[in-house]
C-alpha cells in the first residue's frame, strides 16, 4: 500500500512538473513558498492582530492553533515517520529551491499555513471577514507551492492541510471553553453577590 501511494505521489508530481510548470510562475511561487518558512509570518501576522482589541481573539487563536499545529507535525510525525523528500528519493525530480533539512511527512508549511487561516477565518467578525478569506487563498497558494517547488509529495501536503484544519478546530475549541469558564465564574460571582446583598 505505501509503495502504491508513493508511486501516485511521484506521478502527480512528475505531471506538474512536466506539464504545469511555467517559467513566468515560478518566481511567484518560490517566493510564497517561503512566505510559509517556519511560520514566521504567520506568527507575525497573528502577533499584530493581538494589537487591536477587535482583532485581539483572532490573534490569539491562530497563534494557538501554530503551537497544536507544530506540535503534531514538526515535533511528533515528521521525526516518528521521518519520510525522506521527494528529490531524494526520486533523482529526475527537479528541485526548485534550496534542499530542506526535516523530513517530508507531513508538510509543515501546510499545516502551519491552514491551521492559522481557518483559526482566523473561524474567529473572524463580519467587518474583519476579508482577513480570514485572504489568509485561506495564501495558505492554498503556499501548500500548493510545495507541489510546485518539488519538495513535498502530495499526500504530505494533503495531511499538513488536514491537521492545520484539526489544529484550528481544537484551538477554537479550548478557546470556547476558556469563554464559557470565566463566564461562569463570573456568573457564579454575581450570583454570590445578589445572596449576600439580598
Amino acid at each position: 500500500m505505501a509503495e502504491y501511494i508513493t508511486r501516485l505521489d511521484y506521478l502527480i508530481l512528475m505531471f506538474i512538473q512536466e506539464h504545469l510548470r511555467v517559467e513566468w510562475l515560478t518566481k511567484p511561487l518560490v517566493f510564497i513558498s517561503h512566505l510559509g518558512n517556519s511560520g514566521l509570518f504567520w506568527i507575525f501576522l497573528c502577533l499584530f492582530l493581538l494589537v487591536f482589541k477587535r482583532t485581539r481573539k483572532m490573534g490569539f487563536c491562530g497563534l494557538l492553533a501554530l503551537l497544536i499545529g507544530a506540535l503534531i507535525t514538526n515535533v511528533a510525525l515528521k521525526n516518528m515517520i521521518a519520510r525522506v523528500r521527494p528529490y531524494e528519493q526520486f533523482s529526475d525530480i527537479l528541485l526548485l529551491l534550496e534542499r530542506q533539512r526535516d523530513f517530508s511527512f507531513p508538510s509543515g508549511h501546510a499545516c502551519s499555513s491552514f491551521a492559522a487561516a481557518c483559526a482566523l477565518y473561524w474567529t473572524s467578525e463580519e467587518r474583519n471577514r476579508v482577513i480570514g478569506v485572504l489568509s485561506l487563498i495564501l495558505a492554498a497558494l503556499i501548500a500548493w507551492s510545495r507541489l510546485y517547488v518539488g519538495v513535498h509529495f502530495p499526500t504530505d501536503v494533503l495531511c499538513g492541510v488536514l491537521i492545520g484544519i484539526f489544529s484550528a478546530w481544537a484551538a477554537g475549541r479550548l478557546i470556547a471553553g476558556l469563554q464559557n469558564r470565566r463566564r461562569a465564574v463570573i456568573e457564579n460571582s454575581s450570583v454570590k453577590e445578589d445572596d449576600e446583598n439580598g
